[in-house]
């Protein structure tokens, strides 16, 4: 029996709610077959589609107050883990598998004094005109940034997560026999404030989550679900070369020589390394949703091993 956490990216999970119940059957499928191997699984999700959405409409609406952004992070765990915990739920009662599945709404505690604090780059919510945008970073004290030439949005930082507040409910459950959905979107950020938790306005890489977490719970592996079913070098150019079996100092030597694109496939692979640092003789895999179930037992992917 091994244990697996499985990062899962937010936009596979569709544009709305229904769509979203409807891919999530696909996810079930592998994460159940691993289940019923008899592994142990965690499950770490994204939420940037959904967390927009839900920070969209509070700041469109009219009735409502504004809703902080923390909040926004716990609302799209909720009903991101309600939708996953169902979708494993019934495909368990379908293959006669008698488990449960359990979502925590997860804290990751982030260094108030992080760097990456300095330089906010992640956008969020509504696009506004420059004059709209000077407006509301005097009115609020938003860092507001031109996106793309569609308008300025709203940015906040990425901090490196440090803790997961939750792990020993985590470790609980695991030893229960439970699966667990835990750390979604990255976690809800929060800063320690003496004994106190406070959350603050950023958004946590949910690789780089899920990397700390599969540390925290001395797991076997971190399998990154993505768009491709490998890491690349010269991906799409001349020279391209599929990664297959990689060790740790090779794919690292790939990624500071800038093989991975800084906002795709770099995260991906500094998640992997920073799980197998801290974690000797573990493995990573890359690979895509598609070609989850072979990539469990090793067969495709991008292998990483220390």
């Amino acid at each position: 029996m091994s244990r697996y956490v499985v990062s899962l990216g937010g936009n596979a999970l569709g544009n709305n709610a229904d769509e979203q119940k409807r891919l999530l059957i696909n996810v079930a499928t592998p994460i159940v077959a691993l289940i019923k191997a008899g592994h142990e699984v965690i499950i770490v999700h994204g939420n940037g589609p959904q967390v927009g959405m839900i920070n969209l409409a509070f700041a469109e609406s009219k009735s409502t107050p504004e809703m902080p952004f923390p909040e926004c992070g716990a609302m799209s765990q909720g009903y991101i883990g309600f939708h996953l915990q169902n979708a494993i739920f019934n495909e368990l009662a379908k293959q006669n598998i008698d488990k449960h599945v359990a979502t925590i709404v997860t804290q990751v505690v982030v260094d108030e004094k992080d760097p990456l604090f300095l330089n906010p780059t992640k956008p969020v919510g509504a696009f506004y005109s420059q004059e709209e945008a000077k407006i509301i970073a005097s009115e609020k004290g938003y860092t507001m940034k031109e996106d793309s030439g569609r308008g300025y949005r709203r940015v906040v930082a990425s901090p490196l997560p440090v803790d997961v507040v939750e792990k020993d409910m985590i470790l609980s459950l695991l030893k229960d026999r439970h699966v667990v959905i835990c750390a979604g979107g990255g976690g809800i950020p929060v800063i320690r404030k003496g004994r106190h938790l406070e959350g603050i306005a950023a958004v946590i890489d949910k690789d780089y989550a899920s990397a700390k977490v599969a540390a925290l719970v001395d797991a076997d592996y971190l399998v990154i679900l993505t768009a491709v079913d490998n890491a690349y070098i010269n991906f799409k150019k001349p020279g391209e070369k599929r990664l297959e079996k990689v060790t740790m100092s090779e794919i690292e030597k790939y990624a500071e020589e800038g093989y991975f694109a800084k906002g795709s496939m770099y995260p991906k692979v500094q998640a992997c390394l920073m799980f197998l640092k801290a974690k000797k003789g573990k493995t990573a895999i890359i690979t895509s949703l598609e070609k989850a179930q072979e990539a469990f037992v090793e067969k495709v992917g991008t292998i990483i091993k220390s």
